[in-house]
Parts: structure tokens; sequence; C-alpha cells
């Protein structure tokens, strides 16, 4: 059997299904998905992957093999397997457009279905919001720490799988990043590609020399990687292969990838602008993140951009966001979870972004239905279960509503150090006495 996507869901889920079948529990659930917190090194996210969610929601079904396996487990009732085979999702979908700057507690997306139908949803949902939108969030970063200087993505070599790593590429897009090596994300997406010449080519050959040569040839657009055995004499051969060729020689950019690039980079630059190629860019890779490429920026280092691997890729430094997907109502009822640490507010719900003169001072976090005088960013996006239009704007709009909605923030928020203060997040009186309301009801119950 080949991979199939409804059966990218928890066991648990088909068994919850299976049990609210059984119960006949099919009234109206609302489901909120948001981040609990923000991790350290993040002050806030850019929330992303909704074109692919909604993608799955519109064109999930159970094929009959995938019954057969289910089947198979002897695990669940001929009234599950029965309610599978029909399925299609009914409900309706409310979100924030990708690109959006969030906060914790705030919805990122709120599915409003038949209880079964809603339950199904919560592991592909928050798979493709979790890694998409925190992708989203560290690319922003290493954005703002380029300070305008392109930023490149290289890193699909370690991205958490291959299908996941097209999708991270497009978030990496969203959020800035200039281009990248994917091919597979420039076709689906249409995103620009880059590529540079890997060690392995000149390795190849018999001298670097020789490797240039070949390379500069046929591929001129791509940068040359000059640290395969020393990095000032691997600049000196594209100077003399330069001077070879005269006006056909067309390479635009060397990459520098190992060793202290700083005192690298200078030195590069210098030995390119006496061989008068001064237009000559150079670009940096390796181990980088926006905290090294903003010392090396501060120090003045004469690079012109930037290629990311791991950094982008897996983000090292914050693998996961604190995300969940809740219950919050069921028939008509507001539902809550108690915890000391996770607050759980009922209900649907609307975030407004309180602006002054076009800039966002302030988030309320509201009841659905409140009227305040705020953005309200939650918008309608599926309804009976196809998306409404205007949705899923194409990539390049995503792309430059996140830079417009970025501008916006208060500049402390855009800094790479813990903002200070932090931006504020207020719940509205209405859903603040809701959940108290609640909490009051539960403690009061025999």
């Amino acid at each position: 059997m080949e991979d199939c996507a409804a059966l990218y869901t928890d066991l648990h889920a088909f068994a919850m299904v299976d049990a609210y079948l059984d119960e006949g529990m099919h009234d109206e659930a609302v489901f909120s998905l948001f981040v609990q917190r923000l991790p350290p090194g993040l002050n806030f996210l850019v929330a992303c992957g909704l074109e692919e969610a909604l993608r799955h929601l519109e064109t999930l079904c159970f094929p009959r093999e995938t019954l057969d396996h289910l089947a198979s487990l002897q695990c669940f009732s001929d009234r599950l397997l029965s309610y599978l085979e029909r399925f299609r999702f009914s409900g309706e979908v409310s979100a924030v457009p990708e690109g959006t700057p969030m906060f914790p507690q705030e919805p990122l997306l709120e599915v409003v279905a038949p209880l079964p139908e809603a339950q199904l949803l919560e592991t592909h949902l928050l798979h493709q919001l979790h890694l998409q939108t925190l992708t989203a969030s560290k690319a922003t970063r290493v954005v703002s720490a380029a300070g305008g200087r392109p930023v490149m993505d290289h890193g699909l070599g370690s991205m958490y799988g291959l299908e996941m790593g097209t999708r991270m590429a497009r978030a990496a897009f969203i959020a800035g990043v200039q281009s990248t090596s994917n091919v597979l994300a420039g076709h689906r997406h249409g995103l620009p590609l880059t590529g540079v010449l890997e060690h392995s080519f000149i390795q190849a050959h018999e001298n670097e020399l020789e490797a240039f040569r070949a390379f500069a040839n046929g591929f001129p657009e791509m940068a040359l990687l000059v640290d395969t055995y020393d990095t000032l004499r691997g600049v000196q051969y594209v100077i003399r292969l330069a001077r070879e060729m005269g006006e056909a020689f067309r390479v635009r950019a060397l990459r520098l990838s190992s060793g202290d690039l700083l005192a690298l980079s200078r030195a590069a630059r210098s030995l390119l602008d006496e061989a008068g190629l001064p237009r000559m860019k150079l670009f940096a890779s390796g181990h980088l993140d926006e905290a090294r490429i903003a010392r090396l920026i501060a120090q003045g280092a004469p690079l012109d951009a930037f290629c990311l691997n791991t950094a982008l890729s897996v983000s090292p430094d914050v693998p996961a966001l604190e995300i969940a997907y809740k219950l919050v109502s069921y028939a008509g009822k507001d539902r809550i979870k108690l915890s000391s640490q996770r607050a759980l507010y009922p209900g649907r719900k609307q975030v407004f972004r309180m602006e002054e003169g076009g800039a966002a001072r302030r988030d309320v976090l509201a009841r659905h239905g409140e009227a305040l005088p705020g953005r309200p960013l939650l918008q309608p996006v599926m309804r009976g279960g196809m998306r409404l239009e205007g949705a899923c704007p194409p990539v390049l709009e995503v792309r430059d509503h996140a830079r417009r909605e970025r501008e916006r923030l208060p500049p402390e928020t855009l800094e790479l150090e813990p903002s200070s203060p932090p931006y504020r997040v207020e719940v509205s009186p209405v859903l603040a006495w809701t959940r108290e309301q609640l909490i009051d009801a539960w403690a009061a119950s025999p």
C-alpha cells in the first residue's frame, strides 16, 4: 500500500473518533490551534503553513486500501470504518493570513466542525503549521540580522524530510529569504533558484584552476567555492582565470564556507579589488545563524550575501514550539482545560491588533463576535469544507504581506535580543470573565 495522507494521524485520534461515534457525539465542536509560549530566541511568530493545511482538508478521504489496513489492526469498529469510507470534511476554518506576526495564546487557526471531523484533523494541522511557522519565524530573524543583504536557503539536505523541506523553503521565502537551492520548491511554488559550486567538483579535478575553468564556462551565475584547500590561493586562481578569459569571464561571486570569515573576507576583498574585480561579490556559508551573521556585519566583514543550511532547516537553537490544538467549545457550550502553567481560553475567538498611525501597539485576545476598535486578524478561509476565494494568495503576495506586517511591529520586537518590553497581548474583559465563570462552575460541581 502506498503512503496515504489520511494515515498521517496518531492512533489515538481514530480511537477517540470511534468512541465519539459510539456515544453519538456529532455536535459542533470548536478547536483552536495556537502556541502556548514563545521559546527563548523568538520575540514573535510568523504564521505559516495555512495553504498546505487547507489543501489537506479539501482532499482528505480514506481509500479502500487505507480502510483495509485499519481493519487489519483489529482494534476499530465497523462503525468507524463505515464513517471513514464516507468521510469528507464539511466544516469551516478561520485563520490569520500567512506571514502575519503572532504571539502566544493567539489562535493561528480555528476549526468549527462536527466533533469527529475536527478531531481527525489534529495531527496533520499541528504538523503543517508547526514546522512552517517555526521556519518562517527563524528565517525572519536571519533576514533581519543580514541587514538587507540577500539570504539564500541551501538547507534541503539537512531538513526534516524531503517533502517538508520543500514546504519549509516556501516558509523561509515568505519570511524574506531571497532564494532556495531546492529545485522542487522552485517548481512547485515559483521560488527563485540559486546554487553554488561544491567541494566535490573541485576535488574531482586535478587542480582548482581546472575546476574553476570548467564550471565557469557552463554556470557563470553560480558562486565559485574557493576554500577547498586554501582560501586565498583559491581567490588568486579565480583572478588568474578572470585574466585568462577577459570579457568572457562572467562569474559574479565567490563563496567562503569555513575558517575565519571576517579575516578571510577582508583579505579576499582586498585581492579582488587590487585585481580590478570590485564587482565580484563574496558569499558566506557554513555554520551560520542570525547571531553570527550580526557579529560579522557589526565587525565590518565585506560580505554581500549569506547561504544558510542548518539554521533554517532544523533551527538548532529553537527546534520546536509549544503548539497545541485544543477543544474550546462543544455542543454550544464553552470548554476549558485547567493547568497551573498553561491557560486555555474558552470558545471561538478573535484577535484584535491595536494600531496607532499604522504601527502595532498591542493585541487583544477576545471572544468571537466582540466588537473592539482594533484590526481583526482571524479571517474566514474555508466554509463547507471548501476554501474561500482569496484564502491562499500567491506566494509573492504572502511575502509582501509578511514584510508589511513586520514593518508595523514596534522596533524592539524586531531586535535579535529579547524584546524589552515584550509585545503586549491582553485578554478582553469578556473573555476573561467567561473563563472565570467556567472555573467557578467546575469548582462548585460535585
